[in-house]
């Protein structure tokens, strides 16, 4: 049941945003030097990996680090700065979910860089599908913001966020439900509204 949800609502969505990803794909193109997508190795379901797909929001080659920091990181560009205060790069990932490497709702898949530090019971969360909003998106929707402010990005990510966020994850592969997907993706809209 879920599959099929996650089917025709991606390819519905699809549909309906296709002439924003032709406007969003020339502003990038004219913006900076570089392809308009951005394909980043995330650990999907049963700890395969995939290439998540994403609008690309970053000068070439600067993804070095994985985090980034706050509206005035220098390493994204000035359409980037827009599609990322509006969720707008996470578009593409609607290929993703159509694909099956994804689902609408579930645990954002991570690097494996930080999947390594997981113990086995956080591993847990490669029981489901990622997906492209859940309970730890919506908790942490100024993430880059927040470690903006923080003195070392990267521990504060390791050592408070990425915790928080697989116990959010943990949360909903207890609670998962019909239900529960369409509460978190209302929640979600509404947040991208605001």
């Amino acid at each position: 049941m879920k599959r099929l949800f996650d089917i025709f609502s991606s390819l519905a969505l699809l549909l309906l945003v296709l002439p924003f990803f032709l406007v969003i794909g020339l502003w990038i193109v004219f913006d900076s030097r570089g392809g308009i997508f951005y394909r980043q190795v995330r650990v999907g379901k049963g700890g395969k990996l995939f290439k998540l797909l994403k609008f690309r929001t970053m000068h070439p080659n600067n993804d070095i680090v994985k985090i980034t920091v706050g509206d005035r990181d220098p390493r994204v560009t000035r359409a980037g700065f827009f599609l990322r205060k509006y969720k707008l790069d996470e578009l593409p990932q609607l290929l993703n979910i159509l694909k099956g490497d994804m689902s609408v709702v579930g645990p954002r898949p991570e690097v494996p860089e930080y999947v390594e530090l997981y113990s086995e019971d956080q591993r847990i969360v490669f029981s489901v599908r990622p997906g492209l909003t859940d309970y730890a998106t919506l908790e942490y929707v100024d993430e880059s913001q927040q470690l903006a402010q923080a003195e070392d990005p990267y521990k504060m990510y390791i050592e408070e966020i990425m915790p928080t966020k697989l116990n959010l994850n943990l949360k909903y592969i207890r609670e998962k439900s019909i239900g529960v997907d369409l509460k978190i993706i209302f929640r979600t809209i509404l947040r991208i509204i605001r």
